[in-house]
């Protein structure tokens, strides 16, 4: 590997983040057996600009001109209407700032790859199991560096820092895919595509649009597949099908076969 292509500018950028915890506690509870880690990624040219200035615009349109404090949007502030969010108390806001999320998700130009592992399963078959966390990064990571390489194209990735300890351990299981590859795939597939052996680590407060994005995404996108699968037998709601169908064509695929499964939704 050589020291130009570690710092060669990347094309396209992964963001990432998860719904369900890493632990192996309450596996007999399906919200706390499936762990999702979902990742979508951006051209880092027009089609994110202007993903992330429509997102922006929405957000002061909708809350107001916050220069010094920033609106993020995160899935449990807005369920639970923490700060800002709680003007979606407001039927007629909350109708207002559901659609235009739907809309902006809808028109915007990405793609998006979904790996569930069920963590039950996980630890029953293995002795040691894996860290579920670090396996679906491996797997998230076996399928963006694909489709990469058919591009003969370069990206690099992001996560929500998580604190002292689990970021040095994802960095850590970020650069061993990197320098060591996966049990599908070679170290050459990856670094053939990622720009980078670091990945790269954001604070929430950064605000971020693709982070956002993953975040708005990851639970419901988890809980469609799971029903996909006859994993569990929860209704989604009505927000949750809506941004489920708006999504709907952005998975990754081979296109060959038309086939999603293995490519944008990922079971382990």
């Amino acid at each position: 590997m050589s020291e130009t292509k570690a710092i060669k500018k990347p094309s396209y950028r992964l963001y990432i983040d998860e719904s369900g915890d890493h632990t192996y506690n309450l596996l007999d509870d399906p919200s706390h057996r499936y762990l999702a880690l979902l990742g979508v990624w951006f051209k880092q040219s027009d089609d994110y600009l202007l993903f992330t200035e429509q997102l922006e615009n929405f957000k002061r349109d909708i809350f107001g001109i916050r220069p010094d404090k920033p609106v993020i949007i995160h899935r449990s502030d807005v369920i639970n209407r923490r700060g800002p969010f709680g003007k979606l108390c407001d039927v007629k806001i909350c109708n207002e700032f559901d659609a235009g999320i739907i809309r902006i998700v809808a028109e915007a130009q990405f793609k998006l790859a979904c790996v569930v592992i069920d963590k039950k399963a996980h630890s029953q078959k293995y002795i040691s199991p894996f860290h579920p966390y670090h396996y679906c990064l491996a797997a998230l990571l076996d399928r963006y560096s694909g489709w990469l390489n058919l591009r003969n194209t370069m990206g690099d990735v992001i996560a929500e820092s998580r604190g002292t300890h689990e970021d040095r351990q994802l960095t850590q299981s970020y650069r061993r895919v990197y320098e060591s590859g996966t049990l599908l795939f070679s170290y050459e597939h990856h670094q053939r595509a990622l720009s980078s052996r670091d990945i790269k680590m954001a604070s929430k407060a950064a605000n971020i649009a693709g982070l956002q994005l993953a975040d708005i995404l990851a639970y419901p996108i988890k809980q469609s597949y799971l029903i996909e699968k006859g994993r569990i037998t929860d209704s989604l709601g009505a927000f949750s099908r809506k941004i489920c169908k708006a999504v709907a064509d952005k998975f990754n695929m081979n296109k060959s076969k038309n086939q999603v499964e293995g490519y944008g939704k990922i079971m382990l």
